[in-house]
């Protein structure tokens, strides 16, 4: 018979409850992973699920049965808790009642594997985990080869990123190194660099984002480092008929990774009509 975990002292939950903090996460050398989907997807992703809070009484979608099945396939440690000692783990409001705790993953740039033909998304220097994540989950529906975190100013699995991505930080290659080793990794598999800069040189629509292709956005507060010369980068910019002079990071990137889709399935289109 499985015993329910129902005190908040318990040292399961308090090292869970310290994986919230950035601190904690390093330490532990773990994640802490909220909801039915994200850890579905953490799974699909190959990531090592350590241990798995389940709330009996809270788990009663069908999205939470489906993850409950797909943990029962790895090597998870499954811990029942009572509500109160769950509500005391999970983010805010967020009772679905499952969360995971994972093994940090740990991919560098020598790891990631394109295809062929790729398109990166670089973002340098970004500050919300919000951001980060939810320019993660535009990048996995706009069929981007790999993101990058360029002296990246949070943790790439913080618990917001992940739920502003809806998981999808497991399902597809992301990384995060210095920008120095960035450019150089870049430069070393000739991918074009094209810069979102307020003021840059081309409209956004004017460039050819066919061939390999790197997207970087810098943050929103001092945009991009000296680290990304003018030589090395071709700057685009996006129309603002208002009077803003930018649009949110994750708003730009999604702008510019939707245009790359766009000229990339036309430019298949035009291939298949001149085979025939």
């Amino acid at each position: 018979m499985r015993k329910t975990i129902t005190s908040r002292h318990n040292h399961h939950v308090k090292n869970a409850v310290h994986l919230r903090d950035r601190r904690g996460r390093a330490d532990q050398g773990r994640i802490i992973v909220d909801g039915a989907r994200e850890l579905q997807r953490a799974i699909q992703g190959g990531i090592d699920i350590v241990e798995v809070f389940v709330c009996l009484e809270l788990c009663h979608t069908e999205q939470c049965q489906l993850a409950l099945s797909a943990v029962s396939g790895t090597s998870a440690t499954v811990l029942t808790v009572s509500p109160d000692v769950f509500r005391r783990i999970a983010y805010g409001d967020r009772a679905e009642g499952i969360i995971g705790v994972a093994k940090t993953p740990t991919t560098s740039l020598r790891e990631l594997s394109l295809v062929s033909n790729p398109l990166v998304l670089v973002l340098e220097a970004v500050e919300k985990p919000g951001n980060v994540g939810a320019v993660i989950r535009s990048a996995d529906g706009a069929g981007v080869s790999a993101v990058i975190a360029a002296d990246a100013q949070t943790d790439l699995y913080n618990p917001n990123t992940i739920r502003a991505s809806l998981g999808t930080i497991f399902t597809m290659p992301v990384c995060e190194a210095t920008s120095a080793a960035v450019m150089a990794w870049l430069q070393s598999h000739h991918i074009r660099i094209c810069g979102a800069l307020v003021d840059g040189n081309h409209l956004y629509t004017e460039q050819d984002y066919t061939c390999p292709t790197a997207l970087l956005l810098g943050s929103e507060t001092s945009g991009l480092s000296p680290v990304w010369t003018a030589n090395d980068l071709t700057s685009v910019r996006l129309p603002m008929c208002g009077a803003s002079d930018s649009l949110n990071v994750a708003a730009a990137a999604t702008v510019l990774m939707y245009e790359a889709l766009r000229q990339r399935n036309s430019a298949k289109s035009d291939d298949l009509s001149h085979d025939e």
